[in-house]
């Protein structure tokens, strides 16, 4: 049953499955269907998954203005999500683009948040993934049977094309999003889901502060006090382990793990080592 919110005159739509308490959950992008995350390798079993499709995004409103999806405006959906649950401070998990916006969120709402969880997060203010690192992951693929069209739509992709080729060759790419191509990981990534408009993801990096800002918008973030679990995807062929090191030591209770044999969706490739890592944290 979907549940929905208003605020700055946007429906925000989410859903909630699964026991226990509450957990706000972010999709990434930006502007992926929030039905991606599933059901978290298992983790309603012991959690309400919050599932909150973000402005833009999946069953939510496109509002009028695209200045209103920039990360560090999306932070009040989600407080307004957070306060409509009646809930005091929450535990907020967030994959790839989206932990910019839980990030940025725990930092405005300081007493919203208890735990934060960031799954292969795309940085600290923007996206922040160490090109060579992706590249020696990707080369460690290069004996599985898909790696030469992956490779050569990657090489595609880097000239900056566009409309259908563009979509063709993020098709051809998909294996390195995951630690496995499998039937199971094709028919995720293959999933019919929403699509976000074109003009979302520069809207949506807006929020990234300029050159000169960067070190406050930094200090800003460090003001986070609650623990910080880090997640990274050991075979992460998209944003490899990078961003979640920087993230996990930026903060004052910040960790840092590494889910084996992962890529970039890890609650697939490892689903009982994710959900029991992230109950064990959550439960600490």
């Amino acid at each position: 049953m979907p549940y929905t919110v208003a605020h700055d005159g946007t429906k925000i739509v989410f859903h909630m499955v699964g026991q226990g308490p509450p957990l706000l959950c972010l999709a990434g992008g930006p502007g992926t269907d929030v039905r991606s995350l599933g059901n978290l390798g298992g983790l309603d079993r012991h959690r309400t998954l919050v599932l909150v499709d973000a402005r833009a995004a999946g069953a939510s409103d496109v509002p009028a203005d695209p200045a209103g999806c920039a990360y560090t405006e999306q932070v009040h959906d989600l407080e307004a999500v957070r306060r409509h649950l009646g809930a005091g401070p929450v535990d907020v998990l967030a994959h790839s683009a989206g932990a910019l916006t839980a990030q940025h969120h725990a930092a405005s709402y300081a007493n919203g948040v208890r735990r934060l969880v960031l799954v292969t997060p795309a940085g600290r203010i923007g996206r922040e993934v160490d090109a060579a690192e992706v590249a020696t992951l990707r080369a460690r693929r290069s004996d599985e049977p898909w790696y030469d069209s992956a490779a050569e739509a990657a090489e595609l992709l880097a000239t900056g094309v566009s409309g259908v080729e563009a979509e063709e060759a993020q098709r051809r790419l998909a294996p390195f999003l995951y630690g496995r191509w499998t039937d199971e990981t094709r028919a995720h990534h293959d999933a019919d889901r929403v699509r976000p408009p074109a003009w979302l993801y520069e809207a949506f990096y807006r929020g990234n502060p300029a050159e000169h800002e960067a070190a406050e918008r930094l200090r800003f973030l460090r003001s986070v006090s609650v623990p910080v679990l880090a997640l990274a995807g050991a075979e992460d062929c998209v944003a490899g382990t990078r961003p979640a090191v920087l993230t996990a030591s930026l903060y004052r209770h910040g960790r840092l793990e590494t889910v084996p044999g992962a890529g970039h969706h890890p609650w697939l490739d490892g689903p009982e080592y994710f959900r029991d890592l992230i109950e064990s944290f959550l439960r600490d």
